[in-house]
């Protein structure tokens, strides 16, 4: 990546504890990173050490895209997304609310991570199927509601450019609260949510990245030129 040697590179960090190989990967880094943080963000998650760096890279371009800040703006998620930072949608807006866990706004380095590895192809389904219905749960209150759930159809469709007649729209919204609101009390809850899921694994379909598995072939340079294993890394 072009940065400088320190006096300690020659050796090599399988010589070296796991403290020491941190530091040294600290001092011959571009960036002024905490490294440790790339082990606690990536616990917990289905993602190694070296996928987490990868993912560094991802999110130091697109948090720097608008606002040099190093987080996340809704606005460069839409330009990440759509290379239109004006470009105005529903299903985008409700992905960044989810990503935004501490709720200020912004998508911090750890947030990032953590949503992003229930995308996973590895990710359990229930973890999948719990945030789909976090997506269409619009207003947090425990169920999707019919309006709800159009109002998602209706942005889904405008995120991939699809123009379907409003009679079509009515009878997909129509044909799927039937099917999943089994207790016909007008609103889909948590089990339902899951069970129609179940049967219906289209539902998910969004909800699998398969590249995150392959990351570090996505940014083999940055992987290349990092100083730590994962054997390393091991406590």
């Amino acid at each position: 990546m072009g940065c400088l040697q320190t006096k300690h590179a020659s050796r090599s960090p399988h010589l070296l504890d796991t403290w020491e190989a941190v530091a040294l990967a600290a001092e011959t880094s571009c960036e002024k990173v905490d490294l440790p943080d790339f082990v606690n963000v990536a616990t917990g998650t289905l993602l190694t050490v070296s996928e987490v760096e990868a993912l560094h890279e991802l999110f130091r371009k697109i948090s720097n895209s608008i606002i040099k800040d190093n987080l996340i703006h809704k606005e460069e998620f839409h330009l990440a997304l759509f290379r239109n930072k004006k470009k105005q949608n529903l299903f985008v807006d409700r992905v960044f609310d989810l990503f935004d866990q501490k709720r200020n706004g912004v998508i911090e380095f750890g947030e990032f991570v953590r949503s992003l590895s229930v995308f996973h192809l590895d990710a359990p389904e229930e973890q999948k199927v719990a945030f789909a219905f976090k997506l269409y749960d619009l207003r947090q209150t425990g169920f999707i509601e019919r309006h709800e759930l159009k109002e998602m159809v209706l942005a889904l469709l405008d995120e991939s450019d699809l123009d379907i007649a409003s009679d079509a729209v009515e009878m997909i919204v129509d044909r799927t609260f039937d099917q999943a609101d089994t207790k016909g009390d007008g609103k889909i809850d948590q089990e339902e949510w899951t069970a129609y899921a179940k049967d219906n694994p289209y539902v998910l379909r969004n909800m699998t990245l398969p590249y995150l598995k392959d990351i570090t072939m996505v940014f083999p340079s940055f992987v290349m030129h990092s100083e730590i294993s994962e054997t390393d890394m091991a406590v």
